[in-house]
């Protein structure tokens, strides 16, 4: 079974091919990725009238060149899959009327794809991970610790209640003059940086759950800024240091609440989106597993930002449970939760 899977939901427009090989090194045949980085650097963020616009340039190219590299034809494909939510509605739009058009002429099933759900299963992609597993989504726009018992059957334990963890190192990067996308170059001068230099609050200790907030985190480090005259590069790499061991700490607080809220007896922790891709939060998740004798699963660093091998096999994984395949007026949407698609 191949599938081409299509995603356009922020700022890359990439194209897959996936298979539903046994051996997971064999899975993936293509997956290419434009990014728009350099577009949106000097605005500081994601624009989303140019995002749309970018996608709309490139994707008939992407594509191609996704089958090129897969070495096959529109003819070879199963299921043509694409994300339909959330996102930058611009953006989706690209993607999923580009998916449905294929199949309008191919008469090819279409799937919309949830774009959590791609981050969730990634994964499984990768490696034979088994159900039921603890994950940590967490990215530019999204966090949430979740149970996941199969597909389609996901138990939200806690969410962020501001912020999610990317927004946040990318605000940070922003206050110290780094530019956009902020989370590698903080991690970059973290490495050069004292940890214990500064102080930062760690939120939420008392409160029950495992809902987090950045948002408290971000205006320490800003006011922290404030008090100091003239900001030099030990400066920055110390506040770096500081910031990104807080967040790893409070994350680590509130994935052990998760972990004891879970219903059933989770075999793995599982990291997965942009933010999985930091090395320092990999290596505390790795020992939080290794403490309570868990596995723990990471995708490869390539897999970890937006992409569309994950919605191409998220497309098989719901295939072969059993979810049926998507009509073609099937609506595309901004936000939307994982139970809705």
């Amino acid at each position: 079974m191949k599938v081409l899977g299509i995603e356009s939901s922020c700022d890359e427009t990439a194209a897959s091919v996936v298979c539903d090989a046994i051996e997971p090194s064999k899975r993936t045949l293509s997956n290419v990725i434009n990014s728009q980085i350099n577009v949106h650097a000097q605005y500081g963020g994601v624009v989303p009238e140019f995002a749309a616009r970018c996608h709309v340039d490139v994707i008939d190219k992407v594509i191609n060149e996704a089958l090129s590299i897969a070495k096959c034809k529109i003819e070879d494909i199963d299921i043509v899959a694409a994300t339909a939510c959330p996102g930058l509605i611009g953006g989706l739009l690209v993607g999923t009327v580009c998916a449905k058009t294929i199949c309008a002429i191919t008469g090819k099933p279409y799937m919309a794809i949830n774009h959590l759900e791609g981050h969730l299963l990634t994964c499984r992609l990768c490696y034979d991970v088994e159900f039921p597993f603890l994950l940590l989504l967490t990215s530019g726009g999204h966090f949430f610790f979740a149970e996941v018992l199969g597909v389609g059957k996901y138990e939200i334990l806690g969410k962020t209640l501001d912020d999610a963890a990317g927004e946040c190192f990318d605000k940070v990067a922003k206050m110290l003059g780094f530019g956009y996308p902020g989370g590698q170059v903080i991690q970059r001068h973290a490495e050069n940086g004292d940890p214990g230099r500064f102080k930062f609050p760690i939120p939420l200790q008392r409160r029950p759950g495992c809902d987090v907030s950045f948002s408290g985190i971000k205006t320490a480090v800003k006011l922290q800024i404030e008090t100091l005259t003239n900001l030099n590069d030990q400066d920055k790499c110390d506040i770096s240091s500081s910031f990104q061991q807080t967040v790893v700490k409070f994350i680590i607080n509130q994935l052990a609440k998760a972990f004891k809220m879970c219903r059933a007896n989770p075999l793995s922790v599982v990291v997965a989106g942009g933010v999985a891709a930091n090395l320092a939060l990999r290596k505390e998740l790795l020992s939080f597993a290794s403490k309570h004798h868990l596995q723990f699963y990471a995708p490869p660093l390539h897999l970890c930002s937006d992409n569309a091998a994950m919605i191409a096999w998220t497309a098989i994984e719901r295939h072969k449970a059993g979810f049926p395949v998507s009509p073609l007026d099937s609506k595309t949407a901004p936000r939307c939760s994982l139970s809705e698609i």
